[in-house]
């Protein structure tokens, strides 16, 4: 399921309506949807290098504007949507695992990590952000941030290396940020366990 499901994705790239396919997966990958939108991202810039820039611009408004969406499932419906939508993917015992282990800070900084590297998955922590009731405009920079850094750095990336960096970018640019985003919690929960 999850191969067709990234093949169709794909497929949407080549589209005359791609711009717009591209803001409603942005959308729904930072509430329910499992296949990030960097896979339509990517073919698209490669595509038209030089509308790389307004590609990033539309998948950051619309993956806020989707992480937004997922806070108020978290925030005001959980257990009548939230919860079944991450049992459905089974993410629901992950989810259920951060809610009990982390602190309000501590899911400020996942905002950050999933933002930039799908650590843990952005759909999970705009949830997350909901039930644990992080102050939305908090919640809305940090996204900004996050997920703006994340698309106008594989923009900039791709204009500027074009083909060649795509593989890279594939199958090492997310291990790389994963690393990042998991040295920056391990050095938070340092900092906050031992050094207090």
């Amino acid at each position: 399921m999850l191969r067709r499901l990234y093949d169709w994705t794909m497929s949407l790239a080549a589209r005359k309506s791609a711009e717009k396919w591209l803001a409603i997966i942005a959308f729904i990958e930072s509430s329910i949807f499992l296949v990030p939108a960097d896979v339509l991202f990517l073919p698209m810039a490669l595509a038209k290098p030089e509308k790389a820039y307004r590609y990033a611009v539309i998948a950051t408004v619309a993956s806020v504007l989707g992480g937004i969406a997922g806070w108020f499932l978290g925030y005001f419906a959980f257990e009548t949507v939230a919860k079944p939508i991450l049992a459905f993917y089974g993410k629901l015992e992950a989810f259920e695992a951060l809610r009990t282990a982390v602190d309000y800070q501590m899911v400020v900084l996942l905002l950050i990590t999933s933002g930039l590297s799908h650590l843990p998955p952005i759909k999970v922590v705009t949830i997350l952000s909901g039930v644990a009731h992080i102050n939305i405009w908090l919640f809305i920079v940090s996204a900004i941030v996050a997920r703006g850094a994340r698309f106008l750095l594989l923009a900039w990336l791709l204009q500027r290396y074009g083909e060649p960096i795509r593989h890279f970018i594939e199958n090492r640019l997310g291990q790389i940020a994963g690393f990042g985003a998991a040295a920056l919690i391990v050095l938070y929960v340092a900092y906050r366990y031992f050094l207090h």
